[in-house]
């Protein structure tokens, strides 16, 4: 049976344009199918198994975004590609929350997109195989709520900072010292709005990429660990399993099974 990719974007030129590109690197190998908006995707996927996902994220009514928590809500996880025509941060931020595999900025190049789209179609067969799906997805980063989401909120640009230093050390003073409040009040502050405390923040947040990364390369252990922030693969490779129950070689073996 083939596989079917579903392209959503509110623009018709773009939708378009992604549909052909990708029926002719396709050779009739997978199913291309489009979709105006959220709502017309999202009866689409309740009717079919869609293999790839690559929606726009901003589009009327619902977001691409949204979308993609409302599967996950529903427990339908195919592998999202999210494309954007502004470099907004909390877009990205909010994507890798949502274990999306690629991000990716308008104009897209064929290249590119092939490129991501192969990996994407990679990466889905091997978690399909192996099972473990939503394990990729931190359900408590993904369900995170803060009561103050306009732009602008001190939490938000925390969590940002943090996201944006993920591969350095970050400490509770520093990220207090960027949103410009006392070490002990932001802790307090942090808590109350995230509904965990700065330091579980930091390391789901570590653990979140360090997962996509042993899912969608082959990088040793110990850079993951490095490019995480853990200075130490030993350390990194305790506290992943502490959260995983596994190893990090065996959630990649886990993965990566083939038949």
């Amino acid at each position: 049976m083939k596989k079917t990719l579903l392209i959503v974007d509110d623009e018709p030129r773009t939708r378009q344009g992604l549909k052909k590109t990708l029926e002719v690197w396709a050779e009739g190998k997978y199913e291309i199918l489009s979709a105006e908006s959220a709502q017309q995707a999202m009866k689409i996927l309740g009717q079919q198994k869609i293999s790839l996902l690559i929606t726009d994220i901003s589009m009327p009514e619902m977001t691409g975004l949204q979308m993609v928590k409302t599967l996950k809500e529903n427990n339908q996880s195919p592998v999202v590609i999210v494309i954007s025509a502004y470099p907004e941060f909390s877009y990205a931020q909010e994507a890798i929350q949502l274990g999306v595999l690629s991000y990716l900025l308008k104009p897209i190049m064929k290249r590119k997109l092939i490129e991501e789209v192969e990996k994407a179609l990679e990466v889905g067969e091997n978690l399909e195989k192996a099972g473990i799906l939503k394990k990729v997805v931190d359900e408590k980063l993904a369900h995170l709520k803060i009561e103050d989401q306009k732009e602008g909120s001190l939490i938000k640009k925390a969590m940002e900072y943090v996201d944006a230093h993920v591969d350095s050390q970050i400490t509770l003073t520093e990220a207090a010292a960027h949103v410009n409040l006392s070490t002990s009040y932001f802790s307090v502050l942090f808590k109350e709005k995230a509904n965990m405390n700065f330091s579980e923040y930091v390391t789901r947040t570590r653990l979140q990429k360090a997962k996509n990364l042993l899912i969608s390369s082959d990088l040793p252990v110990a850079q993951i660990a490095e490019d995480v922030g853990y200075t130490t693969s030993k350390y990194f490779i305790k506290l992943f399993k502490e959260y995983e129950g596994v190893t990090p070689s065996q959630y990649r073996k886990s993965a990566t099974i083939r038949n």
